[in-house]
């Protein structure tokens, strides 16, 4: 028997609306006082997930007492699937086009048949302000997860920040802007990095910045200077030495498919099924509509996408499972990416 909890006891989901009205965009938040903010109409999605990250760092709460918000409201966020179960994560939702923003826990059954959703990593709801002492230490250990669940996080993520309609190749540039931007939301990448993704192309940047999502500035002729506008990065954790390595980590996990001549869908499920990979088996799996969602492959065959990774040798195999239809698979080069160094790009 399942003990439900009362809703009241651990509600944790927090809705945010955005409204048009003469003048701007206003926020509305019904769990607190903040009401009838003006925010500007490149930072509105910003400041929503900002203001819902807020929330859940007010609320946090012991891993054992979180319950599935969504299965405690009737599960009505989602069509009917096989029930509650796995752990319980935080999903950030997207409803009416953007105009509503919903972060809720919600189990692992849940979040993987919602639309328009995306699991937020917790390190992200960590302060991101460090003790000066540790700081100072000659040799600093590494803090929070490590290089794979970092980058599989930041997926997850962008699969909600970022407009459904994205690129491939675009998310690619905001994968390794996510993980190296500094305490201003700022990032340099060096063109030879671009070159090295075969990303070298201005058209990827204007389509970032028509999503509102960063704006570029002017810098010299040997790297691309952006600012960030989703302030909800602001939020990461660990510290951006840790971000830089798993950023190092994303270039040479997606080395194969580039040196390969593939394109940026084959480069991302590349970096991505290796993410989710086993470091020590290779072995990992994943719902499929979950890949194609963090992936962009909405338009793209995912079965086909790992044929091409079999075909260049990143995955030695891959299989559905007849029952759950969730896709399995092998990754041949975990090892040398685990032992490499920093990518030559």
């Amino acid at each position: 028997m399942r003990l439900r909890t009362p809703c009241s006891a651990a509600a944790r989901a927090w809705t945010v609306e955005l409204r048009s009205q003469r003048g701007g965009i206003t926020l509305v938040c019904p769990h607190c006082p903040y009401s009838g903010g003006r925010v500007g109409p490149g930072s509105a999605r910003a400041a929503a997930l900002a203001h819902l990250a807020r929330h859940a760092r007010n609320g946090l709460l012991a891993a054992h007492l979180r319950i599935c918000q969504c299965h405690e409201r009737g599960c009505r966020w989602h069509a009917r699937h096989r029930g509650c179960a796995g752990p319980v994560r935080l999903l950030l939702a997207r409803e009416r086009g953007g105009r509503v923003w919903r972060l809720a826990d919600a189990c692992t059954a849940c979040a993987a048949v919602t639309e328009q959703a995306a699991v937020v990593p917790d390190t992200m709801l960590f302060p991101r302000h460090q003790p000066r002492r540790a700081a100072r230490r000659r040799h600093r250990a590494a803090k929070g997860p490590g290089d794979r669940v970092r980058v599989a996080e930041m997926f997850s993520y962008l699969a909600a920040a970022l407009p459904c309609g994205t690129s491939g190749a675009a998310r690619l540039i905001a994968l390794q802007c996510a993980l190296r931007m500094d305490s201003r939301m700022q990032v340099r990448l060096p063109v030879g990095v671009l070159r090295g993704l075969r990303l070298s192309t201005p058209r990827l940047w204007q389509e970032l910045e028509e999503a509102r999502w960063l704006r570029t500035l002017p810098g010299s002729p040997g790297e691309v200077i952006a600012e960030l506008m989703d302030s909800a990065l602001l939020n990461q954790y660990p510290s951006r030495p840790d971000r830089h390595r798993a950023a190092d980590w994303a270039l040479r996990a997606g080395r194969a498919a580039r040196t390969a001549g593939e394109g940026p869908h084959v480069q991302l499920l590349s970096i991505y099924t290796s993410a989710l990979s086993d470091p020590a088996t290779g072995q990992g799996q994943g719902e499929i509509d979950r890949v194609q969602r963090e992936c962009a492959l909405e338009n793209h065959d995912v079965l086909t996408a790992l044929d091409r990774l079999v075909a260049i040798g990143s995955c030695a195999w891959w299989r559905t499972h007849p029952d759950t239809g969730d896709v399995h698979w092998c990754c041949t080069t975990e090892a040398a990416i685990g032992d490499a160094g920093p990518s030559p790009d």
